[in-house]
């Protein structure tokens, strides 16, 4: 029947060799003989091999050329990001502007679960305008010692800020991963805006749920860590 999708023998083996992919980072990374760089260098190789061997999809040196010409473009332009966001991040702890935040925010802020709406509104803004990797760099270093002061568990706070980013990544009309998609698949910025929107509700429900839960977080881990 037109419109669904056959399941072989071959779909099998590639989605298991892609899903296998995940599981040779986290053993690598958390195996305890790979640092992060090195499981990450770990993991290109087995992309590689896979995309050799068994997608067939580099059919000459050429190809391979090509793609690692187009990779050192890509982690050019991310280390460009970094370089700046550190640069900016190293300026913000020079003038002590974390510290004079939380003077500031917990002053005027005194409820625990208002700093949690606050913070979710402008994680969400910076979302829509600042890439993962600058966020990282130039946020993380303010909104920790904020959450510090309100008592927030650190792995809950990073929760949501991961949360809030990706939500924000998706933001109809603004969120840089709707240009994105709209480059990549060559449709009208506000056809790719509406067919977010469902998955957008979902993901914003997820999030209120993990900034006002914090169990949902913190239980597993605290389980593990015993």
């Amino acid at each position: 029947m037109a419109g669904l999708l056959i399941i072989t023998p071959i779909t099998v083996v590639l989605l298991s060799a892609w899903i296998l992919a995940v599981v040779v980072a986290l053993v690598a990374l958390f195996g305890g003989f790979a640092t992060p760089v090195e499981a990450a260098a770990v993991t290109a190789f087995y992309a590689f091999v896979v995309e050799t061997f068994l997608m067939g999809d580099f059919k000459s040196p050429r190809e391979i050329s090509r793609v690692m010409g187009e990779c050192g473009l890509l982690v050019g332009g991310v280390l460009l990001i970094l370089g700046v966001a550190l640069g900016f991040t190293n300026y913000l702890i020079d003038a002590q502007i974390p510290s004079r935040a939380v003077d500031w925010v917990t002053g005027a802020v005194q409820s625990k679960y208002a700093f949690l709406l606050a913070l979710n509104l402008c994680l969400l803004l910076i979302g829509c305008f600042m890439d993962m990797y600058s966020a990282i760099v130039v946020v993380v270093p303010i909104i920790v010692p904020l959450g510090i002061a309100y008592g927030i568990d650190p792995i809950h706070l990073g929760i949501i800020f991961l949360a809030n980013l990706e939500l924000g990544l998706l933001t109809p009309t603004a969120g840089i991963n709707i240009f994105l998609s709209s480059y990549r698949f060559g449709k009208p910025v506000l056809q790719v805006s509406r067919a977010v929107i469902p998955m957008q509700c979902i993901l914003f429900i997820g999030l209120l749920l993990i900034t006002y839960l914090p169990a949902l977080t913190t239980l597993l881990p605290r389980w593990l860590g015993r």
